[in-house]
């Protein structure tokens, strides 16, 4: 547990002249979940963004599976096995489900997709039964099952996932934190986690860090942070769903 899969360096992000990363360090380690909380506008998407390579780090240094990834462009990111399922879903809204899953196989090894195709439909049941269907078509929950889903047929060894509850009802977003909880227990799965409902978030991981203005200001396993009063006060007062 002590690899790190991703390692993040003093990397600061622009848009313009404005600074949105002001010098983040973080690690994700082979085999964790761990998330990134913090208020809306703190930063967390813009760092999640820029491991995938748009926009790019002005300064610092990103490393992936031993290989730095700082300036590489976004297609090649995508296929050293780093899948990302972007904040609003982005699913293809005129495809039908299994277009888009067939879509998330791009990158991976075609004799796989049966296998991989059978193990997000036994995850997200609710994409078995709506298989045929567009994805535009689908609610909001059925959509974040399928872009989770869609990055998930990439063979993944590292998932992002860029706000996932957003938006979604309590049923569902439990639904989607007991798949995440799966996949990382049965697959190994290492899963790097943005998220506003902090409860869940730190309950599910195993190590998380909080961000603030473009800077990390906190870290420690899940269960501490959960503890910690000012997280309480900030994030979690009357936040348990």
């Amino acid at each position: 547990m002590t690899t790190p899969l991703l390692t993040v360096r003093s990397v600061k992000t622009f848009y313009g002249r404005v600074m949105a990363l002001k010098g983040v360090d973080l690690d994700v380690n082979e085999g964790e979940i761990v998330t990134l909380i913090g208020a809306n506008g703190a930063g967390k998407s813009t760092l999640m963004m820029t491991v995938c390579g748009n926009p790019r780090a002005r300064e610092g240094m990103i490393d992936f599976a031993g290989q730095n990834i700082t300036r590489m462009p976004t297609h090649e990111i995508a296929r050293l096995k780093l899948a990302q399922s972007p904040e609003g879903r982005r699913i293809f809204s005129r495809m039908t489900v299994l277009e888009n899953l067939q879509m998330g196989a791009t990158t991976a090894d075609p004799s796989h997709f049966k296998r991989d195709l059978d193990r997000v439909l036994t995850l997200f049941p609710r994409l078995q039964q709506r298989i045929s269907q567009r994805g535009g078509t689908l609610s909001g929950g059925e959509q974040q099952m399928l872009a989770i889903a869609r990055a998930l047929m990439a063979q993944p060894r590292l998932l992002l996932l860029d706000e996932p509850s957003l938006g979604l009802a309590p049923l569902v977003v439990r639904q989607i934190f007991d798949a995440i909880k799966t996949l990382n227990a049965e697959d190994g799965l290492t899963v790097f986690l943005v998220e506003q409902n902090a409860y869940h978030a730190l309950k599910l991981a195993h190590r998380g860090y909080v961000m603030v203005n473009g800077f990390i200001t906190m870290s420690g396993t899940g269960h501490e942070l959960l503890e910690r009063p000012e997280i309480k006060s900030a994030y979690l007062e009357g936040g348990r769903h």
